[in-house]
């Protein structure tokens, strides 16, 4: 019976996490969600048996938060399930490593620091970056309770949910033991300075836009509602028939006062590609050039699905009939007068835009499920794109939004809006699109900059600086929404000057207790054999 007792709470543990998570009203219970699997760990020696049960807890977060991945890609979302859960074991693990060497405080210290370690990595593009489930991104549809992420960014989310439910399981493991003694009421007054303090934080900061601000005119985003599935078929995916379609949407909320236009990820698409350089002479653009002419003072903002062909071989391009071409999940600036900027996609989702080299083994049964190993072509540098009435964009093209610190290099480098262009159609209509929307608003607050968010199917909307958002759109609706966003100059806010410090801390204490540990281990092993 104590072994299907464990197998609950760890079952339990993982249910607690998503049900926890965006965009269920319970976001209280992340503060709890890890207790069952902390009681796990109290009770027993097994090593294995836990690393089993921790695995169990984390199978079942990820399946039931992301299991709508499984729509985009089945090989993508087969290695999200399985590697992200095995990788989110590790630092339990390491933390009951260091519980047994040095005792419940270094031990607990130990668990926040690897965990937090481990997101930090995380968020970094190393073949198999998946933050999706950053513990701070669970208050994306709480942002009344952390507009002090402008100074942590979501490092400081994920330290409250841990240090949240550290102390609640001292607290409850302290009253089962020992009853209302002393201890028991210090661990009670911090528990509660933890959970309220935060929020009365919160509560503190000024709602008023920061920073001198100018309005030039509107911006209008577009929502084509376009089927990604059937975007190439002859009858509602012919590259003409997308093109109109976006045209006659965009040009219904146009007026005298609009400046920028915002149409989704890869609106412009064809099944052979567009190429960069010669975009004036596509015979299939005649139209897109018209509607721009037609409109001469906007400027329109919008993913492209393109290639350059180079006569030597580059970083990423790929041989084909004696030329080197790259291939781009890509953005672009554009008004009457042609292209001004190019975006190209930097953070690629694994499995379905790209493939890690130590995974190339799985190239064939990727690409038989959808997926694909050459990927594109990224950029390197995160540089804002000027446009002509004074917005400096900062693109993010689908997933890229969810990072914080890669966002908030645009914001340094002199970015004053954020346009986030997405076809979160490829999940359906599941939890995901929805999710990915509400980390939107966790960008605006770190960065305190401005957000359009053109999404094809869903969901598109304007965010301010304080994460609310305004003129949401539906799923599954062509839509167009305008607003006057102004133009805003401030100082950068600390986040932007030190992004992920709260992370880059954790990660050196890791560092510093895996070293610790690592030498009292070889010591022990020295003296043993001395003494034999």
């Amino acid at each position: 019976m104590k072994k299907y007792k464990n197998l609950s709470l760890a079952i339990t543990s993982g249910l607690l996490l998503w049900v926890a998570w965006p965009v269920s009203p319970l976001t209280s219970l992340i503060f709890v969600a890890f207790v069952p699997l902390l009681w796990i760990e109290s009770s027993i020696k097994n090593r294995k048996i836990f690393f089993g049960l921790t695995y169990i807890t984390m199978f079942v977060w990820n399946v039931a938060a992301t299991w709508w991945i499984w729509n985009a890609s089945a090989p993508g979302a087969v290695a999200a399930f399985f590697a992200n859960s095995f990788l989110m074991c590790l630092p339990w693990l390491g933390f009951t490593i260091v519980k047994k060497w040095k005792g419940e405080i270094i031990g607990y210290l130990s668990l926040i620091s690897f965990w937090m370690c481990f997101e930090f990595i995380h968020l970094h593009d190393w073949g198999l970056s998946w933050p999706w489930l950053t513990l701070g991104n669970v208050f994306a549809t709480h942002t009344e309770w952390i507009q002090w992420y402008e100074y942590t960014g979501v490092s400081g989310g994920s330290l409250w949910v841990l240090l949240s439910n550290v102390l609640i399981f001292a607290l409850l493991k302290e009253y089962k033991e020992n009853g209302r003694t002393k201890k028991y009421f210090i661990e009670m007054g911090s528990l509660l300075i933890i959970l309220i303090a935060p929020v009365l934080i919160s509560k503190s900061f000024s709602t008023k836009i920061k920073g001198e601000q100018s309005n030039t005119g509107n911006i209008v985003v577009v929502q084509p509602n376009i089927d990604p599935y059937t975007k190439v078929s002859e009858e509602t995916g012919s590259f003409e028939w997308q093109l109109n379609r976006l045209i006659e949407t965009s040009e219904k909320e146009i007026d005298n006062n609009t400046v920028l236009v915002v149409w989704p990820e890869t609106a412009l698409y064809t099944p052979s590609g567009i190429q960069e350089e010669t975009l004036k002479k596509n015979l299939f653009l005649g139209p897109f050039w018209s509607f721009l002419e037609r409109n001469p003072p906007i400027s329109l903002f919008t993913g492209i699905e393109s290639f350059n062909v180079f006569d030597q071989k580059t970083k990423y391009a790929e041989a084909m009939f004696g030329k080197f071409v790259e291939t781009y999940n890509g953005a672009m600036l554009v008004d009457s007068s042609g292209a001004s900027a190019f975006y190209h996609k930097s953070m690629l989702v694994p499995g379905v835009e790209t493939l890690p080299w130590f995974l190339k083994f799985l190239s064939s049964w990727f690409e038989k499920f959808g997926g694909t190993t050459a990927g594109y072509a990224k950029q390197d540098e995160r540089t804002a794109l000027n446009e002509k009435h004074g917005y400096k964009i900062a693109p993010a093209i689908c997933y890229e939004s969810i990072y914080g610190a890669f966002m908030s290099k645009y914001i340094k480098n002199g970015a004053n809006l954020i346009c986030i262009i997405t076809n979160d159609g490829w999940w359906k209509n599941t939890p995901g699109h929805e999710q990915h929307e509400s980390y939107a608003r966790l960008r605006a607050i770190e960065t305190r900059t401005w957000v359009a968010r053109s999404a094809n199917t869903g969901i598109s909307c304007f965010i301010d600086q304080f994460g609310n958002v305004i003129d949401s759109q539906p799923y599954n609706t062509r839509a167009a929404i305008k607003f006057p966003v102004p133009i805003v100059n401030h100082a950068p806010t600390f986040y932007v000057r030190h992004p992920d410090v709260l992370f880059e801390i954790m990660t050196g204490i890791s560092i510093i207790l895996f070293l610790w540990i690592t030498y009292l281990k070889i010591a022990e092993k020295w003296f043993r054999k001395k003494r034999i």
